[in-house]
């Protein structure tokens, strides 16, 4: 399948998102890539994790890049060549990028039961105490949304020594809003940030921007 979603949001941004329905060798139609990628493909032993990675390379062409245009830092931070932020994502069957202007980060999750089993891990009670547990399917989508907000906010700050639960808070939220706002303490670091959040198929998309607003 070629294109799944297309939006220009807020900060100069744009997002893309793929679904993953080709096989690996219909993904390697219609794109190159450099020596350092043709090395990484080939250590891959998870085939979704390599028809994820061609992908990408597919939203990269799309939105009027290459992979010779993207580079790594040594934590494995994607950079663009043209001085544009870009964060990447992959679960499953659908592959994301979002590309701006500003320090931007994105994250896609299956919702899964799992979740619930390891919520405590990532969040503090009081996190997801407006979360009705009864309402087993909103309570996941609930969870999912905590977990990639914190992801995305891990992408864009790329520091070492983050902890979820304990150095990124999520705000309450109304999921008719498709919005909400998180928190970033660490050592002299106090951040807020606008989260924003979208699901389809059984997947939550969130991705995140620094904001003085709050």
């Amino acid at each position: 399948m070629p294109l799944y979603k297309s939006l220009s949001i807020a900060n100069n941004s744009t997002l893309f998102v793929w679904k993953i329905t080709e096989s690996f060798d219909e993904l390697t139609v219609a794109i190159q890539l450099n020596e350092n990628s043709i090395e990484r493909v080939s250590k891959m032993k998870s085939e979704l994790h390599r028809r994820a990675f061609l992908s990408i390379r597919h939203l990269l062409k799309i939105a009027g890049y290459s992979d010779f245009d993207l580079y790594y830092d040594s934590s494995g931070k994607p950079y663009l060549t043209d001085g544009n932020h870009i964060s990447i994502s992959h679960s499953h069957e659908f592959a994301t990028i979002i590309i701006s202007s500003e320090f931007v980060g994105i994250d896609i999750e299956k919702q899964r039961e799992k979740s619930i089993k390891i919520a405590n891990k990532f969040c503090h009670q009081s996190e997801i105490s407006f979360l009705d547990p009864s309402n087993i399917s909103e309570y996941i989508a609930g969870i999912t949304i905590l977990w990639g907000a914190k992801e995305a906010i891990f992408k864009i700050c790329n520091v070492k020594g983050i902890s979820f639960k304990n150095n990124i808070s999520v705000t309450p939220f109304e999921f008719t809003s498709n919005k909400t706002i998180a928190k970033l303490n660490l050592q002299n670091i106090s951040e807020y940030y606008d989260i924003y959040f979208d699901e389809f198929e059984g997947f939550t998309l969130v991705y995140a921007f620094k904001t003085d607003n709050f």
